[in-house]
């Protein structure tokens, strides 16, 4: 099969399929309004840490189980069930009263519905671009995700300065994942494309963690405790330091997206293993920032979009390795082990970040960040320095 084969269909579909991203990842955005939201009704960042650690619970069911849903009908038609979940997620969070059985029932479902629909987005791309495009296109759908992921807060600003209730960002979420459900039942009737299975099994998970992809998996989970962390909480954080929240989320946005869209491409063309290195030193940089060099909200915004360069563009560097550094027929099943490492540390570390925000502060969570953060920058630097003594053994050899 020739390479305009594989990308025609792409092509064709990829506006529309980074369109719905957005307006489905809008629905998980909402939820780093949760703390705000908990607080309303006389809770505390640990109740909140609580319901957004549920999903990971629920999380693991949906990566495991959206490969084979995608085996049967169609990985755009899995989607499209993912995104009645987060209609349901949203609502639930805008109506359910107090913080009991409701809102965790929320966290559950919150879950299933983002964990299967980011677990399958790259997927869906995989099965319709050739490995020399992949992170490109990657880049790009990420993109997407993170406006709508961005987006999400900043409709919670929006509603206070117009003096309506947070819930208001729930329910113009749901309204956003309702439209992306259409268009993936629009891609859904699109015809479908012969590829590899991409059910999980612990065959092909050993397969998996037993290659050179097993390192990016672990990094994105690293990666996305340190996400996880700051975003599920920075309404407490910005509160404890007389700061505006708003402006962490549009300066992470800013830089986050404006680097995959812009640069991505030329990033993506250099040594990966350097790349990543860097990126996760610009990392640890963005955490100490914001844990003790911000002074005013200028270093605020400047703070979070080193953050958003370094985390934006190293998720893409290694989002590529993981896909293409998998045993041959087995990306698929490499990818959905990346998500699953990713929603472990985004939804695990929220619990942990809570318990220490409410018995040592936000400084405790900050120290806590660190630490990933460092171990994330001594992996890249581990994987460099073995390529280098590899490379040096073979010459020697």
């Amino acid at each position: 099969m020739t390479s305009a084969t594989h990308t025609e269909p792409a092509n064709r579909g990829f506006g529309l399929l980074c369109l719905a991203s957005y307006l489905l990842s809008l629905s998980y955005g909402s939820t780093f309004l949760l703390s705000l939201l908990v607080s309303t009704r006389a809770g505390n960042e640990q109740d909140a840490g609580q319901i957004i650690s549920l999903a990971m619970l629920s999380t693991v069911v949906a990566v495991l189980g959206s490969g084979h849903l995608a085996d049967r009908s169609g990985s755009a038609r899995a989607i499209a069930f993912s995104a009645v979940c987060l209609v349901v997620t949203c609502l639930g969070f805008a109506l359910m009263p107090g913080i009991g059985f409701g809102l965790m029932l929320c966290g559950l479902t919150l879950g299933l519905g983002w964990g299967s629909f980011y677990t399958l987005g790259p997927i869906l791309v995989a099965e319709r671009v050739e490995p020399s495009r992949r992170t490109h296109c990657f880049a790009l759908l990420s993109g997407s995700m993170m406006s709508g992921i961005g987006s999400g807060p900043l409709a919670g600003k929006l509603a206070s300065v117009f003096a309506m209730p947070v819930q208001t960002a729930f329910y113009a979420a749901a309204l956003a994942a309702f439209i992306g459900l259409l268009i993936f039942n629009h891609l859904a009737r699109q015809p479908r494309h012969a590829c590899n299975p991409v059910g999980i099994s612990r065959r092909a998970s050993a397969q998996v963690l037993g290659s050179a992809a097993r390192w990016p998996i672990l990094m994105v989970g690293l990666g996305g405790a340190i996400f996880g962390g700051l975003g599920s909480f920075q309404t407490s954080y910005a509160a404890a330091r007389g700061l505006d929240y708003s402006l962490f989320f549009i300066g992470f946005m800013s830089a986050a997206i404006g680097c995959r869209l812009l640069i991505a491409g030329w990033v993506v063309k250099r040594d990966a293993y350097r790349a990543s290195c860097l990126l996760s030193g610009f990392i640890v940089l963005a955490v100490v920032a914001l844990g003790w060099w911000v002074q005013g909200n200028l270093s605020y915004l400047l703070a979070a979009a080193l953050l958003g360069v370094g985390y934006g563009l190293n998720y893409s560097v290694i989002n590529g390795l993981a896909a293409n550094q998998a045993p041959t027929g087995y990306t698929p099943q490499a990818l959905l082990l990346f998500s699953l490492a990713y929603f472990l540390g985004v939804f695990g570390f929220p619990w942990l970040a809570g318990n220490l925000i409410v018995s040592g502060g936000t400084e405790a969570m900050m120290f806590s960040l660190l630490a990933v953060a460092l171990i994330n920058w001594a992996v890249s630097i581990g994987r460099l320095y073995g390529r280098r003594r590899t490379a040096t053994l073979s010459a020697l050899g």
